[in-house]
């Protein structure tokens, strides 16, 4: 177990609801596989409680408390909203939160079948988020940068992972490209930040909703925008784009670039799952070769 992970049981999660929230202790609990900055729980069939385990910061979740109210009656897809608040205690030194469950599968154990509806439903949603955002809303960190600031991530990735038949030149040419682009000239709009196979939940072969909203900021959509390569099969790009309507051509290129950096990192995640090392993922490897390649033919 790394350091700073806690371990969570459900009788720590029954235990903290009895204490805090005890009209919801006797809920059916179940443990939901995957998470990695938190874990999740089901709690009856409608809620979910999303516990604190790698990240040591409370930011992510306060952040999550006070804006997904504010953006969830707007968007046209499913997103979880909070509706109880845990706080620190002797038990769980960390904040958790009770959340509306979000019905459906993760993409990385899903796929999409049906995808002209799956395009222009998540062009729908990016529509519906990317508007401008008030002046307190939180700016990006790790996430928001312009592909220029984030050269050493892409180098750190592309030397990390095998990428099998794939010419590195051909990757560093889609880099380039972006990181050659134009900076976003505002309004800061809302960004989810963090667009990638198991952070959207399908159902009936399409989009269904979207979760884990702890990167969420306030700047350049070309972060979410990425996703046109990421989730679509082949060839949903182009109609992505042309229902989206709103990117100009430097901010389709930044999104490009950042979508081959964001496969690199599904693919080592899927590289260190194989390995069996600490936060792998086995099954978003394959999710990042087909991306890779889709961004490589612009499809």
């Amino acid at each position: 177990m790394i350091e700073s992970e806690i371990e969570v049981t459900e009788d720590l999660v029954r235990d903290l609801l009895r204490e805090q929230h005890p009209d919801l202790a006797e809920l059916p609990i179940r443990e939901v596989e995957g998470g990695w900055g938190n874990q999740m729980w089901r709690l009856g069939d409608d809620l979910a409680v999303r516990m604190q385990r790698m990240d040591n910061s409370p930011d992510l979740q306060l952040k999550e408390r006070q804006w997904l109210p504010v953006l969830a009656s707007r968007l046209p897809l499913a997103i979880p909203t909070p509706v109880r608040s845990g706080t620190p205690s002797e038990r769980f030194p960390k904040i958790w939160t009770v959340m509306t469950w979000v019905e459906g599968t993760p993409l990385d154990h899903g796929s999409i079948t049906r995808s002209d509806h799956a395009a222009d439903t998540l062009a729908a949603f990016l529509k519906a988020l990317h508007v401008a955002a008030p002046a307190d809303a939180p700016d990006g960190s790790d996430f928001g940068a312009h592909p220029k600031e984030c050269t050493g991530g892409f180098e750190r990735f592309l030397r990390s992972v095998d990428l099998g038949g794939v010419a590195e030149d051909d990757v560093r040419a889609v880099w380039d490209d972006a990181v050659a682009a134009d900076e976003w000239p505002g309004p800061r709009v809302w960004v989810h930040g963090d667009l990638h196979p198991a952070n959207i939940i399908i159902a009936d072969g399409t989009l269904a909703g979207v979760v884990d909203f702890g990167a969420l900021f306030a700047g350049d959509p070309a972060w979410d925008l990425g996703a046109a390569w990421l989730l679509l099969p082949e060839g949903s790009a182009s109609r992505f784009f042309d229902r989206y309507a709103q990117a100009d051509e430097a901010t389709v290129r930044r999104a490009r670039g950042l979508a081959a950096m964001k496969s690199l990192f599904l693919i080592l995640m899927g590289q260190n799952g194989d390995r069996g090392l600490p936060g792998g993922k086995p099954n978003w490897g394959p999710a990042g070769r087909s991306a890779l390649d889709r961004v490589l033919k612009r499809l």
